[in-house]
């Protein structure tokens, strides 16, 4: 039998979103009694599986919230046993509310490279019933767009490993005029408040989004650039090449279906994408999915 324990003490002392405490109490719901114990305090127990909204990374901060987080992650390695990670869902950009309450889910990282994405055995249904939910589908592949979408991450964000936003913007732009003439459209990261501060563009032909939905920056668009981030998967169901620029791609949730070399920014590579698809939707789980166990179902094989 599989112990779990669920952590409430990650989640930041002044949240206001209901959502973050509610994934961990449907979760706790979903798994048989006597193999849950829901923890409020930051105190940590031995188990198979330890369960956090969120995650750490090296460059976090040191609130309590992050450092217990970090504390969760380190201790469970060292009795070598897992940790759950509930992240936002990578369909967002379709439901921005999240009113049908996916969220995504990773055993022990959140990168594709270092984390399990219960991708073991696929199973189709789990996309054909997601999409239905949500209300959206695969897009075919467009060749008819005229401008080029740069996507910008959070600056500072862990996911860019240091590597500083306008720099990397600057430095594309630049790769991108080298290879065409087609205008471009930067767009700032939607949670990033400092944007307007440091996006600053003087390059010809290059305007800034002042679009409050990505649908609308999509819309006439002939691809998409990103460093590693989410709008790439975006981009990929809605028909739109996408061009990855991380020296390690494979760290994109787009990667299956990416592009990696500007140099083919006018002949860009439209790959199948159906098993690409539904291996996503495999870590995507709804609150239903949740309290009636069958996200428990497909977790417990992993631990």
């Amino acid at each position: 039998m599989n112990s779990v324990r669920i952590y409430y003490a990650g989640i930041p002392a002044k949240n206001t979103n209901k959502e973050k405490e509610m994934v961990l109490r449907n979760f706790h719901l979903g798994i048989p009694n006597g193999i849950s114990k829901e923890i409020r305090e930051p105190r940590w127990e031995p188990s198979d599986l330890a369960v956090i909204q969120g995650w750490v990374h090296a460059n976090s901060g040191r609130t309590p919230h992050l450092m217990f987080r970090r504390e969760i992650i380190q201790q469970q390695k060292r009795i070598g046993k897992h940790t759950l990670a509930i992240d936002s869902n990578l369909f967002l950009y379709r439901d921005p509310g999240n009113t049908k309450t996916y969220l995504r889910f990773s055993l022990d990282d959140v990168f594709p490279t270092t984390g399990n994405y219960f991708t073991d055995n696929v199973d189709p249904s789990r996309w054909q019933k997601l999409k239905t939910t949500i209300g959206f589908d695969l897009q075919p592949w467009t060749n008819k767009g005229k401008h080029i979408l740069i996507c910008l991450q959070r600056n500072g964000g862990w996911s860019m490993a240091g590597l500083d936003v306008m720099e990397w913007c600057n430095l594309t732009i630049q790769r991108i005029k080298q290879h065409t003439d087609r205008p471009i459209v930067v767009r700032a990261h939607p949670g990033d408040k400092r944007a307007q501060q440091y996006l600053k563009l003087t390059h010809p032909n290059v305007t800034i989004s002042n679009k409050s939905s990505i649908l609308e920056d999509f819309h006439k668009c002939w691809s998409v650039i990103t460093y590693n981030s989410s709008p790439g998967v975006a981009a990929a169901i809605e028909g739109i090449p996408v061009f990855v620029t991380d020296p390690t791609p494979q760290i994109s949730q787009a990667y299956d279906v990416c592009n990696t070399d500007l140099k083919d920014i006018e002949n860009p590579k439209r790959p199948e994408r159906q098993q690409w698809i539904e291996k996503l939707a495999m870590s995507h789980f709804s609150f239903s999915d949740l309290h009636t166990g069958v996200a428990w179902n497909i977790i417990k094989d992993y631990i």
